[in-house]
């Protein structure tokens, strides 16, 4: 609960909150809560996360902890999955597990003797044996969820994608001008990037981009990072005066960041880390209204269909010459933007999340019935 996981289990349980009563229970690296969660309004419970044999005498305790009817294990990790794996054999209470990302894959991005290094390291209690070992008891579960559809062939299940309160993410609520002057961005053109800078999500790639664009007012602004901007920059030095880098921040604030964006940049690669995962930040931007520029990964062409720009994962020229063509003809980056607000509000609202995850809930608890 002290890394992004929480963000997939806190949307969940928000809308299962408007009918059940709700906990989340899990494991806590450290002291605090994931930072963008902190303020979370729903009952929680920590344990400490500890590697092997210490986390050994954390387990029963978590399992112990568990009071709810229907189970819900975000993540096929042992500390998630396992953990509700370990309650329903003990009580026969009904298990949901919700497989947002391909964790093994996170595994097998390198080469062979890393692979082997992670699959020996068994302190980790989500290390890659036992994330390995969850992908073989999924059968176990009562019900699957999955978030696209890499995941739905992999495993099966009932398709939720992440979903936005488009309501809470509505543009016409901020003042684009009065956010970039209180972020010191007033007069440029913003190209954001929201989330933590890692080399799949492919940021180095609009790095290498702005390099390509000359324009001294195009400016690349990354929003949730976890290094010092000067750290960022150093690796850039050809465009640091054009880099802005904001740490993370909170998820109540985000609509407010995303309103001083002109266009958002989700330009994954295609690997073993990216294939599984359907970005967040895509519903964002397609629920604030903002022209959205990302590559042929997973569900994103399906998910903006025509209402975004798409470009090859890696192809640093197409990303560069995108960007240029929205800044270039701002009618028709509008004009798309707002088809993506209206297919998100149609498809991809939080009442569409709601709808499908109470039907699975029903049916879960249908089974011990």
């Amino acid at each position: 609960m002290s890394d992004n996981s929480l963000g997939r289990a806190a949307l969940l349980a928000r809308a299962a909150a408007r009918h059940y009563p709700v906990e989340l229970i899990g494991p806590l690296r450290g002291t605090a809560l994931w930072e963008p969660l902190r303020d979370i309004e729903l009952p929680v419970k920590t344990f400490p996360w500890k590697r092997y044999p210490a986390f050994a005498r954390t387990l029963p305790r978590l399992v112990d902890a568990i009071e709810g009817d229907v189970l819900v294990a975000c993540k096929l990790r042992p500390t998630s999955f396992g953990v509700g794996l370990l309650k329903k054999w003990k009580t026969g209470k009904p298990l949901v597990v919700d497989v947002d990302d391909w964790e093994l894959g996170f595994f097998l991005h390198s080469g062979f003797m890393n692979r082997l290094g992670r699959f020996l390291n068994i302190s980790n209690p989500n290390g890659m044996p036992y994330t390995w070992l969850m992908e073989r008891l999924i059968g176990y579960a009562d019900e699957v969820i999955v978030s696209n559809r890499f995941l739905q062939s992999r495993f099966s299940g009932t398709l939720i994608h992440h979903c936005r309160d488009t309501g809470a993410l509505d543009p016409a609520r901020y003042d684009a001008g009065a956010v970039k002057n209180k972020l010191g961005l007033t007069g440029k053109k913003v190209v954001m990037f929201l989330g933590t800078p890692r080399a799949h999500k492919g940021v180095d790639d609009l790095f290498a981009a702005l390099e390509h664009l000359k324009d001294p007012e195009l400016w690349a602004v990354v929003v949730g990072s976890d290094e010092p901007e000067e750290r960022v920059r150093s690796r850039w030095p050809g465009v640091a005066a054009r880099i802005r880098v904001f740490p993370k921040v909170p998820f109540a604030q985000l609509p407010e960041y995303l309103a001083a964006a002109d266009v958002l940049v989700i330009p994954q690669r295609e690997t073993s880390d990216t294939v599984g995962q359907m970005p967040a930040k895509i519903f964002d931007a397609m629920a604030m209204a903002k022209p959205t520029v990302s590559t042929r990964v997973s569900d994103i062409p399906e998910v903006l269909d025509d209402c975004g720009y798409l470009v090859d994962p890696g192809n640093v020229s197409q990303l560069a010459q995108a960007l240029d063509h929205v800044f270039k003809h701002p009618e028709e980056a509008r004009r798309k933007a707002q088809q993506a607000r209206e297919r998100c509000r149609e498809l991809y609202d939080i009442r569409i999340l709601e709808t499908r995850l109470m039907e699975v809930i029903e049916r879960a608890a249908a089974r011990r019935n």
